[in-house]
């Protein structure tokens, strides 16, 4: 297992050193922009092996360096929270209500004194982990896009926001409560049913230190500050093509993911 996590670390282009929040900022940004969200590799495992479970982390990994995967919430948060403990961090992985309760997972760590959140998992410009001992709403914008984490509340939950053009568009509420992976068992197998979301639609967003480039369904987008560029998709062709350019994932691999997707769901709703 030792040498998974070297592994992890070499593909972040960081080195294994003590504890401390600026060494986690160093995680934390590496991550968010090397490793994107995407749900490629969840629809490509499940029509190819018939995985309808998190990838183990030697499958994660090899996604990474061989296919230029990433994965949505519970691969990309779940096995940074296994290198965390193996690096010696003090690491609750924790669930957070959408829809429904605890269908996000996230990191919650307790470093030099204070608390933070650390979500590479919700294809949001997180570079940095985000702080929970808030007197006022701590906000990060990027395009149109605003994400805002209120303080906690009397229970010790977590709101977060995300505005679109300021509207709300969606978000989620962490439970503070540490939480085992099994105990996301039921959820995990629920996104792969044929109604679930991310089994009927498309979304890949990488970032950069300002920046991030997002495919959702039929549309391509370039976010740089507060610019948004947008190009409608026309077809699945495109698609595929737009993904080998952009994320480097080989169309071979896309074809297979993508065969018969509907691409009728909002990621975002």
């Amino acid at each position: 297992m030792a040498e998974n996590f070297e592994r992890y670390l070499k593909l972040l282009g960081v080195r294994r050193e003590k504890p401390s929040y600026t060494e986690l900022v160093r995680i934390v940004r590496s991550h968010i922009m090397r490793i994107p969200f995407e749900n490629i590799s969840k629809l490509y495992y499940l029509r190819t092996i018939g995985l309808k479970d998190i990838p183990s982390l030697t499958q994660y990994l090899d996604g990474v360096e061989y296919y230029h995967f990433g994965g949505t919430c519970y691969a990309n948060n779940y096995h940074l929270h296994q290198l965390l403990r193996f690096l010696g961090y003090k690491v609750s992985l924790c669930g957070a209500d959408m829809n429904k309760p605890n269908v996000h997972v996230v990191n919650l760590i307790k470093i030099e004194g204070k608390e933070f959140i650390v979500d590479v998992g919700y294809a949001a410009p997180f570079w940095e982990p985000l702080p929970r001992e808030l007197s006022i709403d701590y906000k990060l914008t990027l395009g149109t896009d605003e994400y805002v984490l209120s303080p906690r509340d009397a229970s010790g939950y977590s709101q977060l926001t995300h505005y679109r053009n300021g509207i709300s568009c969606h978000g989620y509420q962490m439970n503070p409560t540490p939480r085992r992976i099994e105990e996301f068992a039921d959820i995990v197998t629920s996104s792969f049913l044929p109604i679930a979301t991310f089994m009927n639609c498309v979304l890949l967003v990488g970032f950069g230190r300002d920046y991030s480039k997002v495919i959702h369904n039929m549309m391509h987008l370039e976010i740089i500050g507060k610019t948004v560029r947008r190009k409608s998709i026309t077809s699945i062709e495109e698609v595929i093509d737009t993904i080998e350019k952009i994320f480097a994932i080989s169309p071979d691999i896309s074809h297979v993911a993508l065969e018969g997707l509907s691409m009728t769901k909002d990621a975002w709703s």
